[in-house]
């Protein structure tokens, strides 16, 4: 398998395919890099190079006690594309893998990132707090917590209809979808998936998205049930300085998979322009 060892020995778990302009991925919770196999196979088949990381404690990268936090996230995924060499890469992230990629860039500049796609992604601020009335409280965040601890397995296949909006009226449920969101979710640890939630909620990345200073295409449903539009898309593009939003109409938080035909067209398009 392909692993950067960093540098408190934590192996971190990638795919590279390709040759070209590269594009790297950040998955979100709690999920590993095969969430973007729709996207991956697609860029790859039209000459670019594609890069995609498994977040430690999550897929195939290691489960270490310690680092689940978002420097450290963002660290690992530095050591990823400076072990690779990459140079004017296209980061892409999708929910947390948002939130890591804008504090990658606030934490390691942009030196080798030409462009930035947000996609359902967490920032600014899921939690709400005096500077984010409108976030969600606590206990939503509680709520996952405790049904990680006390049984992920159900959770991850409750979870899966709404973050695909298999809950609503004429969806096109596929059963294939809600398994393979189980089959990632289970691949990775219990300890790092727990420990993750607090950074994809609490984090406030308001400082990080003012810091970004390359071209960032923001992608998000307005019926995303896990990040919902109003405070997260609309916000992050009004706080980047060169960002363009755009609103997918009736879509869930996994769009990529259920509009990855429309997903795939608009990375495309932002590779080339």
């Amino acid at each position: 398998m392909n692993t950067v060892t960093v540098k408190d020995g934590t192996r971190i778990y990638f795919k590279d395919w390709g040759t070209g302009t590269p594009v790297v991925f950040s998955h979100g919770w709690p999920l590993d890099a095969d969430a973007w196999d729709a996207q991956m196979l697609f860029l790859v088949q039209k000459g670019y190079r594609v890069v995609a990381h498994d977040r430690r404690g999550h897929g195939r990268s290691d489960q270490p006690s310690f680092g689940n936090d978002m420097d450290t996230y963002a660290d690992d995924l530095a050591a990823v594309i400076n072990h690779l060499d990459l140079k004017g890469a296209m980061l892409v992230g999708h929910s947390t893998g948002g939130g890591e990629i804008v504090h990658y860039i606030a934490r390691h500049g942009s030196a080798r990132v030409a462009k930035a796609v947000l996609i359902s992604a967490v920032p600014p601020q899921m939690i709400k707090t005096e500077n984010n009335p409108n976030g969600l409280p606590m206990s939503v965040f509680d709520g996952i917590r405790a049904s990680t601890a006390a049984n992920r397995s159900q959770f991850f296949k409750d979870l899966a209809v709404p973050f695909y909006g298999f809950n609503r009226p004429n969806a096109k449920i596929s059963q294939g979808t809600i398994d393979e969101f189980w089959r990632e979710g289970m691949l990775g640890s219990i300890l790092g998936q727990y420990e993750c939630i607090k950074q994809f909620s609490e984090v406030d990345y308001t400082p990080d998205l003012k810091k970004v200073d390359v071209p960032t295409l923001v992608l998000h449903g307005d019926d995303d049930q896990i990040v919902p539009i109003d405070d997260a898309g609309r916000l992050s593009a009004k706080l980047v300085k060169n960002a363009t939003l755009k609103v997918y109409p009736g879509a869930p938080h996994g769009m990529c998979t259920t509009e990855a035909d429309k997903v795939n067209a608009d990375l495309l398009a932002f590779l080339q322009s």
